[in-house]
């Protein structure tokens, strides 16, 4: 945790603090700042292999969840109340970058990758958001992309749930904002991660990401997780209805 030591978000100290896809990747590295600050984490996963190694190292609590499973994801965000109180910052990061082929692409291959990407983020934020109306306090930070700013091919669904992402932001932080609930979106960019780097790193995609970014250095999952860590403080209070995007200048 000593990349987040240089700074201390005070009002993160107790606070309940859920994050979606939390395992592995960016999700993992988001655990980890949020643990560093003192917050209560909480995260849930569906790899019952990476996630209690994630909260050993972490001291965070996992829970072994598919976030499709919308009944599940209640229960699993009703607990997480039950134990910690209203949840003060959650974070609805879960999402696979699958590839397919427009013309491959069937009914249910479709709505499968809505509900991976883009339904959970939905009613995550639906659960957490009646306690935190009734605090009169919040913060959700959602998960887009740039692939659907830049029009990626070969992730339709991908792309698709990734720009719905940004209307639903807007309408919930106007739908919330007079309870005192900050609802913002993170918009990565070309994170490095394990997963990237086994399914799609090549030397090539590495040099062509770097020509076609303003700063020109890879970005990791902690460039990511500091813009979260000022998201759900009190030192983003005036922010909410906002796309935040990290991607070192490539849009």
């Amino acid at each position: 945790m000593a990349a987040y030591d240089w700074v201390r978000y005070a009002s993160l100290a107790g606070r309940s603090v859920l994050v979606t896809g939390g395992a592995s990747g960016i999700g993992a590295e988001m655990v980890r700042a949020f643990a560093s600050q003192g917050a209560i984490v909480s995260f849930v996963d569906i790899d019952e292999e990476a996630g209690p190694a994630t909260a050993a190292a972490t001291g965070a609590e996992f829970i072994a969840c598919d976030v499709t499973d919308i009944a599940g994801l209640r229960s699993a965000i009703a607990g997480v109340e039950d134990k910690h109180g209203p949840v003060a910052v959650l974070i609805n990061n879960a999402a696979r970058d699958d590839r397919h082929a427009m013309a491959d692409v069937e009914p249910e291959a479709w709505r499968r990758s809505l509900a991976l990407n883009l339904d959970h983020q939905f009613f995550a934020s639906q659960a957490v958001s009646r306690r935190m109306t009734e605090a009169g306090r919040g913060a959700i930070i959602m998960f887009g992309s740039v692939s659907w700013m830049r029009g990626i091919p070969g992730m339709v669904g991908y792309t698709t749930a990734k720009a719905a992402i940004n209307g639903m932001t807007k309408t919930l932080a106007r739908e919330l904002g007079p309870a005192g609930v900050r609802v913002n979106c993170i918009v990565p960019g070309a994170i490095v991660t394990e997963r990237q780097l086994r399914l799609w790193a090549a030397p090539e995609s590495n040099q062509k990401f770097i020509d076609s970014q303003a700063l020109k250095f890879r970005l990791d999952p902690t460039h990511v997780a500091r813009v979260a860590l000022f998201l759900g403080s009190d030192e983003s209070a005036g922010c909410t209805g906002t796309n935040f995007v990290v991607d070192a200048g490539l849009t």
